[in-house]
């Protein structure tokens, strides 16, 4: 039955239908709805993995157990995964694998813009690259068949547009698949003397995958005006669509690693102006380049950035959309941490203590903007440790008193162990933060292996931060709750004049889970309010100046009261209605 499908369902979908058995992921958007329905699937093994690199080693021991395996991630995921996935490539594997990685172009929740299809290249991985979500579905499951059939892990590389679209799905219904495991040492134990005869095969592989390339359907061929043709993929090809119809002529490549050869030149020399319409950086028009073809593409394209119908007409003489204009401007919304979230009291005391911090990959990466302008650098998932270590020992000690590292509870779990573990073998004086919401917040609130719950939200094993972070080798391990300034303000004060390195665990859960009972609103009164605007400082949405003095949206606040521990005039008041005894029950309501 036809339904309407995000892409990252149909992905699922497509890989539940082609017999999938074990997912190991780790949330990263635009990728997580995938491992996300998966996990709706009951009969199918799903979990979340400390990191992309676990996850991608699990899905692999799956595999090779002979269950088809799946992992999933965001394009800087992949990177982490790097390790495993190039040695992949040698051992191939036994039962399908799949790797997911989500591309994305224009940077909405992403530090960098990255274009996984080098990983692809580099690693001498196949990669299929689906454009909505009806070839999402049949490119998961087709990668299944490539992998079996070529001995190789195959990745599935969508992107924002692509992973966050809706269109028609006609799914087919589940097949089971397993196989046996067989132990064949030469072709699974990568030492040197049996890799160097895996790396003849993975090139022999490559060579039958470009034949494949030539000739299946994932790459096809719409002949329309041969005044122009244009070789494009993924979510560009829906644009170049849209733009131009079957007024030029199009080589949709569905596969992007290896890339055809043949079929690339025989197109070429049924059109009069060759050009290439890829996001991010030149792949493919690099490729029609080394085939000695005069090709158009980031001369006319950019390099950086989404594209759009209106940027490819622009670029190559379509007929642009004005669209619709508003009668009133949308007022700009920047990105601020939410009312009552647990970050903003411990960002405002760093501040206001001119800490020097060391930032990291999550919501909290917020504190870097105005007001609080708290964090100084931020880099990758979990490198906020290392780099204080770095920071402190490479000024002779003179920063230890005055510079922090801080990350999240699941950056910690996903790669910010090993950073504390450096600073408590090298011994540098460093103070770090983990800032422990009780969830993986910035990727919509999945759980991690401090929260005790499961990807299905049962209960499963739990480990305990502060005696984790003690048996690694550090003595001062302290606990605050960032809602309380003053306590807040003597934990940074004190563990930055101790001694030795430390470890302060700022706790409160994420104010948008859906079991924190919040606080009745606060209200300010007027009477007192002297219009000082101390209470701005915070940054919270909720606070506001009105006719010069502060006022509280009731439908955000959630009475954590940060706030009226700034305001000296005492002007922030609880709207909670005092609890009165009745004679009755003997009971306040």
């Amino acid at each position: 039955m036809k339904q309407l499908m995000l892409g990252n369902k149909a992905v699922a979908r497509g890989l539940y239908d082609a017999g999938l058995g074990f997912a190991s992921s780790y949330p990263g958007t635009p990728s997580t709805e995938i491992t996300e329905e998966i996990a709706k699937f009951d009969d199918v093994y799903s979990e979340w993995a400390p990191n992309e690199k676990v996850a991608m080693e699990s899905a692999f021991g799956a595999c090779l157990a002979g269950t088809r395996s799946f992992c999933g991630m965001k394009h800087v995921g992949l990177n982490v995964a790097a390790d495993p996935l190039y040695t992949m490539s040698y051992t191939g594997v036994n039962a399908g694998m799949v790797i997911g990685v989500a591309d994305d172009a224009g940077m909405h929740s992403s530090q960098n813009e990255q274009d996984s299809r080098h990983h692809a290249i580099a690693s001498k991985i196949p990669m299929l690259e689906p454009s909505d979500s009806q070839e999402a579905y049949e490119f998961a499951k087709l990668a299944y068949e490539i992998s079996e059939e070529y001995d190789t892990p195959v990745l599935l590389k969508m992107c924002t547009r692509v992973s966050h679209s809706q269109s028609i799905v006609d799914p087919t219904g589940r097949e089971e698949h397993k196989k046996e495991y067989e132990k064949n040492i030469p072709k699974y134990v990568m030492m040197p003397g049996m890799a160097k005869k895996r790396h003849p095969i993975v090139e022999e592989r490559t060579k039958k995958l470009i034949e494949l390339a030539e000739t299946d359907k994932i790459n096809r061929v719409e002949m329309g005006g041969t005044e122009m043709g244009i070789i494009t993929s993924s979510t560009s090809y829906q644009y170049v669509k849209e733009v131009f119809g079957d007024s030029v002529s199009v080589l949709k490549l569905g596969m992007a690693n290896p890339l055809p050869e043949k079929l690339i030149k025989d197109f070429a020399a049924k059109v009069g102006r060759l050009v290439v319409v890829e996001e991010l950086d030149p792949i493919i028009e690099n490729h029609c380049r080394a085939l000695g073809l005069k090709v158009e593409g980031k001369d006319v394209l950019p390099i950086c950035g989404e594209f759009s119908q209106n940027l490819v007409a622009e670029a190559l003489g379509g007929e642009a959309h004005t669209g619709k204009a508003l009668d009133d401007a949308i007022p700009m919304r920047p990105p601020v941490m939410c009312s009552g979230c647990p970050h903003r009291g411990l960002f405002y005391e760093l501040a206001k203590n001119k800490v020097t911090v060391l930032g990291d990959i999550g919501c909290y990466t917020l504190g870097a903007t105005a007001p609080l302008n708290a964090m100084e650098m931020t880099l990758c998932m979990g490198a906020s440790f290392g780099a204080v270590h770095g920071f402190n020992t490479a000024t002779g000690g003179a920063s230890e008193g005055k510079t922090v590292g801080v990350l999240g509870d699941s950056t910690f779990m996903h790669s910010g162990m090993t950073g504390l573990a450096n600073i408590a073998y090298n011994q540098s004086n460093s103070t770090v933060i983990v800032l422990d919401n009780s969830i993986t917040g910035m990727t919509g609130h999945q759980q991690n292996p401090l929260t005790g719950y499961n990807i299905k939200g049962d209960p499963a094993g739990k480990i305990d931060l502060e005696a984790l972070v003690r048996s690694m080798g550090i003595n001062r391990v302290r606990v605050v709750d960032p809602y309380d300034l003053e306590a807040v303000d003597k934990a940074i004060k004190e563990e930055l004049a101790a001694p030795e390195p430390s470890v302060i665990i700022s706790r409160r859960p994420c104010t948008l889970l859906k079991y924190v009972k919040h606080d009745a609103p606060l209200k300010v009164n007027t009477d007192k309010c002297v219009g000082c605007r101390m209470c701005m400082k915070i940054g919270c949405p909720s606070i506001s100046i009105k006719d010069g003095k502060a006022h509280v949206d009731d439908t955000l606040c959630v009475g954590c009261k940060v706030c009226s521990q700034l305001c000296k005039a005492g002007a922030f008041e609880s709207t909670a209605k005092p609890a009165v005894e009745t004679p009755e029950t003997g009971r306040e309501e």
